[in-house]
């Protein structure tokens, strides 16, 4: 499959929700999986079947810092899980339990 699989409004919904409801979440995967451990802010800026972007802060400038997704998604379900996956997998890499685990 080519090309974008999520539309417009698809994308703007996720961000939103990433970055109203997640900011915290979206820190963490960008400090541990995106090279970031010096991050101060990140927020989801797009997304298409093959990962997820963000703007970071360092230091008081934002960079872009792009994140791929383990494969390729086809279907708006598959986004959470991959963000879900994501932040695990962070919380592993720090050696902390993800939230509501234990």
């Amino acid at each position: 499959m080519t090309g974008q699989p999520f539309d417009a409004d698809t994308v703007a919904a996720v961000s939103r929700h990433m970055n109203d409801d997640h900011a915290a979440d979206s820190l963490l995967i960008c400090r541990t999986l995106g090279g970031c451990p010096d991050a101060t802010r990140a927020r989801v800026t797009g997304l298409d079947a093959d990962g997820m972007d963000f703007a970071v802060t360092l230091d008081d400038i934002e960079v872009p810092v792009r994140l791929p997704f383990a494969h390729r998604l086809t279907e708006r379900a598959e986004i959470r899980r991959e963000v879900v996956r994501m932040y695990e997998q962070a919380c592993a890499a720090l050696g902390v339990p993800p939230r509501g685990a234990g």
